[in-house]
């Protein structure tokens, strides 16, 4: 019988290949559309790499190899079921982002030619769904995966892009569509419905 511990690493690499399944076609796409705003290099880049550490390097690492082998701590069922569920919450939201973004869609701090602001789908409620999508993301690899370090490094590296590229990303948009967007963001919440 596989133990929780093994069956919360194989549903993580299971997550992430969904997670690489489901953007790969609409990166795709985004690739072939000529940019007109990009502010990728720099700031954005490191943020990126800190978030790609700590959503798929150390939870790589700790799959694969059971280190930091001290930071482990004995799996639980409740915390591996509400990974579960977490999981599944976190899949969808990132296809109904990339769904109702089609082309528009872009890894970093990019407007495309002709950018639209997306106010259908899931942005008809929230501006940001896509950020909602990888807390989820980031959750789920804390619920899994019952190591202290490999566990909550998503947490801490999205956090660390979420919380330093939220406000740039809210000011690219504003300075793109001006009143649209103050009125967009006047009706929509940023991530969490009633709470943020």
């Amino acid at each position: 019988m596989i133990s929780l511990v093994s069956a919360g690493k194989v549903l993580w690499v299971l997550h992430v290949a969904a997670w690489y399944v489901l953007r790969r076609p609409f990166d795709r796409r985004a690739r072939k559309v000529n940019l007109t705003v990009d502010r990728r290099k720099g700031a954005d880049t490191a943020r990126l790499a800190v978030s790609l550490a700590g959503l798929g390097i150390i939870p790589a690492i700790y799959v694969a190899t059971g280190q930091p082998h001290f930071a482990s701590y004995p799996a639980s069922t409740i915390l591996f079921l509400l990974g579960i569920a977490s999981g599944i919450l976190s899949l969808i939201m990132f296809r109904l982002t990339h769904k109702a973004l089609g082309k528009m869609w872009s890894v970093s701090l990019q407007l495309k030619q002709d950018h639209k602001l997306i106010t259908t789908g899931i942005y008809k409620y929230l501006r940001h769904p896509m950020y909602t999508a990888f807390w989820l993301m980031a959750l789920t690899q804390a619920l899994l995966l019952p190591n202290y370090v490999a566990g909550l490094a998503g947490i801490v590296g999205f956090g660390y892009l979420f919380f330093s590229r939220i406000g740039p990303e809210e000011v690219m948009l504003q300075e793109a569509f001006g009143e649209e967007y103050s009125r967009y963001r006047a009706r929509t919440w940023r991530v969490l419905p009633y709470v943020y």
